[in-house]
């Protein structure tokens, strides 16, 4: 099935974000795709100064726009990443919809951000968010997939868990920033796809240099295999590519990692 990955230009103006992340993912479906995703914050821009101004109930105007372009669409979408608002919280929050419309998955941002790199980048989601407490999978008519949000990826229990629960695709919605995304973006994903034996997309905001929170952008899709796939650069894109789950159950078949672990010695559990 044909996966395609927006990554979108966000504006200070939320309308305007709506609007254009709607008109990609039609012409997305348009040519062929089944499971559309958006970019972590995709109505919004990235920042804690902004996530309060910006954030909305679930539903709300924002979901009631992704849940009708899925169902006049016919795909699966993902929709990226928005501030929610929920007594009195926020939350990093990502919903995902079906070819009907309804809601089938809600993510919250397990994993905060709050991070300090002396000299290059210091951000501290947890001065406005608060952590999601759940594991998020959905099925779809293809496979069944596994969410995260940006941070989520670095967390390699996490993936293996969904692993463990027979998901054959990983999506991050992300924004990597230009200190942590040139060293580890890629990286992460490829670690996460072949530990696990399944496809990792991470789907970015585009890059403007002129945001406070600057993007690093390359929305990519990592094999089972560990290799790229597909891969944009730092603007306004849309990346397609097919996932192919006869090549995953073949890759799992040439080396059985996931029945030849030692359980009798270790583990990793969902606790709940």
């Amino acid at each position: 099935f044909r996966l395609a990955l927006i990554q979108l230009h966000v504006s200070a103006v939320k309308s305007d974000n709506l609007q254009r992340a709607c008109g990609l993912v039609r012409e997305a479906s348009a040519k062929g795709a089944k499971l559309v995703a958006l970019p972590e914050c995709f109505n919004s821009p990235y920042g804690t100064q902004y996530f309060k101004e910006y954030a909305e109930k679930i539903p709300g105007e924002s979901t009631q726009k992704l849940s009708e372009v899925a169902k006049e669409c016919s795909i699966y979408l993902i929709g990226g990443s928005i501030p929610e608002e929920d007594g009195g919280k926020l939350y990093n929050t990502c919903t995902v919809f079906g070819p009907d419309g309804a809601l089938l998955a809600k993510h919250r941002k397990v994993h905060l951000f709050d991070i300090n790199v002396p000299g290059k980048i210091q951000f501290k989601e947890s001065e406005t968010l608060s952590p999601g407490n759940s594991f998020s999978m959905f099925d779809t008519s293809y496979c069944k997939v596994g969410l995260g949000i940006c941070y989520d990826m670095r967390f390699a229990e996490m993936a293996q868990i969904y692993g463990q629960k027979g998901c054959q695709l990983l999506i991050y919605p992300g924004a990597f920033n230009m200190t942590t995304g040139p060293a580890h973006w890629e990286l992460l994903q490829r670690g996460r796809a072949v530990d696990n034996q399944l496809y990792v997309a991470t789907v970015s905001p585009a890059r403007d240099e002129k945001a406070s929170y600057v993007a690093w952008g390359h929305s990519t899709v990592v094999n089972p295999w560990g290799e790229v796939i597909a891969k944009a650069g730092a603007e306004e894109t849309v990346v397609y590519t097919d996932i192919d789950l006869k090549k995953l159950a073949e890759i799992r078949q040439q080396i059985p990692i996931l029945s030849q672990k030692r359980c009798d010695l270790y583990g990793v559990e969902m606790k709940k």
